[in-house]
């Protein structure tokens, strides 16, 4: 028997790339690659209390701002969602998800979000790129709706000097390799990183001057050329290691520094970096302040951390988790004047933001890449004591749904 088919109207672009609509029983339906506005045909994929999720059969009626999508992959490849979209309405659409996440999660009654600050490239503005192999040794992306990985022959996302690398890429069936990673850095090198769950080393044939490595439970093999990459940020040279994480659009990155840089008065007793990585914002906040004290949990990044730096005398770093260290600093430091995190998509942990509200700085900088736990974390500081001051939005990946963006909080 034929599935059944619904005809609805979308309303609303969510975060996650998809559009909402509602069937003719009030439940919502959450529809990737649609836009608000459309009428569509859909088969539903799956179905909760109270909701559901479709894919587009047929487009009824088209949204006047639909245009078509650059990339043959687009709709299959789960890396891209926003490709029918013009850029200056992704723009738009990733502030007003952004507000709507703080209003129904953070129950922020008219949050000040301002316009999403553009990235200078639409396309060609990742230096970093990563693959997952096919049953054939084939590098790919992951399909939207499945683990199934799709091969392909083209994206435009890498930077130029990826693009023309990874093509080359040819890898054995059933390698054992999980991921495929390649990084650029400072004057187009290059970095092959190829990871998996186990310490023997794949067989690789490299031709092209480049470095490769081989990661492994935290572990990095050099195979060819470097242990590390260069990336240059504001005519900052710092040090990144494959398994240490680092901004994949280095135009944001700058336009990043520089909004945080403007945020904050420029002369400060002390202030804590918390998820600090390999020290992007610390190194430019070390120069204006007497302490700056650092807090990150991933060896590798530590070890970038310490490089990058070298110079400052005046520079901590704790190593181990943000729950685990920042209670523990509560009792042993002087109130930092200011307090910036950049946690992982999964936001700040319930005991390391309490810790951070009975450090009682004067401010708070909260660096987020996902709206989600942001609003509730940005809940959790206002019960604390603290006000939002204003959250700017950042396209660090146009195309993708992915929205970054910095908040400022100041006590109330």
């Amino acid at each position: 028997m034929a599935e059944p088919l619904y005809e609805l109207t979308l309303t609303t672009l969510t975060y996650g790339g998809e559009a909402m609509g509602r069937l003719d029983d009030g439940r919502a339906v959450f529809v990737p690659f649609g836009l608000p506005g459309e009428r569509v045909r859909i088969r539903l994929t799956e179905e909760k209390r109270g909701f559901g999720r479709g894919e587009i059969v047929e487009i009824l009626q088209a949204a006047p701002g639909r245009i078509t999508p650059r990339c043959k992959h687009f709709g299959q490849c789960g890396g891209c969602h926003y490709q029918h979209i013009s850029h200056e309405m992704q723009l738009k659409a990733k502030s007003d998800i952004l507000r709507d996440q703080l209003q129904r999660i953070g129950k922020i009654e008219n949050p000040p979000v301002q316009e999403t600050v553009a990235s200078p490239n639409e396309w060609n503005y990742r230096n970093h790129i990563q693959f997952h192999l096919d049953d054939h040794g084939k590098p790919g992306f992951q399909a939207s709706t499945s683990n199934r990985v799709i091969p392909i022959s083209e994206c435009h996302l890498p930077e130029s000097s990826i693009n023309s690398f990874w093509p080359q890429l040819e890898f054995e069936p059933n390698t054992g390799i999980e991921r495929v990673s390649i990084r650029k850095g400072t004057s187009d090198d290059l970095m092959l990183v190829l990871e998996s769950d186990s310490p023997e080393t794949p067989e690789l044939e490299i031709e092209a001057d480049i470095s490769a490595v081989h990661v492994f439970e935290e572990h990095a093999l050099v195979l060819a050329g470097n242990d590390h990459i260069l990336i240059r940020v504001l005519d900052r040279e710092f040090r990144v290691s494959p398994a240490s994480f680092f901004q994949i659009n280095t135009g944001m990155a700058e336009k990043m520094v520089r909004h945080v840089l403007d945020r904050l008065p420029v002369s400060q007793p002390t202030i804590l970096d918390v998820y600090c990585g390999v020290g992007l914002f610390s190194a430019f906040l070390a120069p204006r302040c007497k302490q700056l004290i650092g807090v990150e949990s991933s060896p590798c990044a530590c070890d970038d951390f310490t490089v990058n730096l070298d110079e400052f005398d005046h520079v901590e770093l704790y190593e181990g988790l943000a729950e685990n260290i920042l209670p523990e600093l509560a009792g042993r430091i002087a109130n930092p004047n200011y307090v910036l995190v950049d946690p992982p998509r999964a936001g700040v942990e319930r005991e390391a933001l309490a810790a951070i509200v009975k450090l009682n700085p004067k401010g708070i900088v909260y660096v987020s890449c996902d709206p989600s736990t942001l609003a509730r974390d940005a809940k959790r500081l206002i019960d604390g004591g603290y006000k939002l001051l204003d959250t700017t939005p950042f396209d660090l990946f146009p195309q993708t749904y992915h929205i970054e963006s910095v908040s400022v909080f100041e006590q109330r």
